[in-house]
């Protein structure tokens, strides 16, 4: 590994990598790091491709769902 791990490493890995790819709303992750602020949370822990992708594919399924509700009534 070339850089140099250090605490902010940690917890911005934590923060991108394992929690916020995985599914855990920024509000919890702010709450796990124990930010007081959301806004301190925002300004590392940037929200991967990967997660933005998966977050309109669920999106895209429920308003899939929506609209099958709507055209059944």
């Amino acid at each position: 590994m070339d850089k140099r791990t250090t605490s902010h490493l940690a917890r911005h890995t934590f923060a991108t990598t394992i929690a916020l790819s995985n599914g855990v709303p920024i509000e919890s992750v702010s709450k796990m790091l124990r930010h007081t602020s959301i806004k301190t949370t925002q300004i590392y822990a940037r929200i991967v491709n990967s997660k933005i992708s998966s977050d309109m594919d669920v999106l895209a399924e429920k308003l899939k769902d929506t609209e099958t509700k709507f055209v059944k009534n």
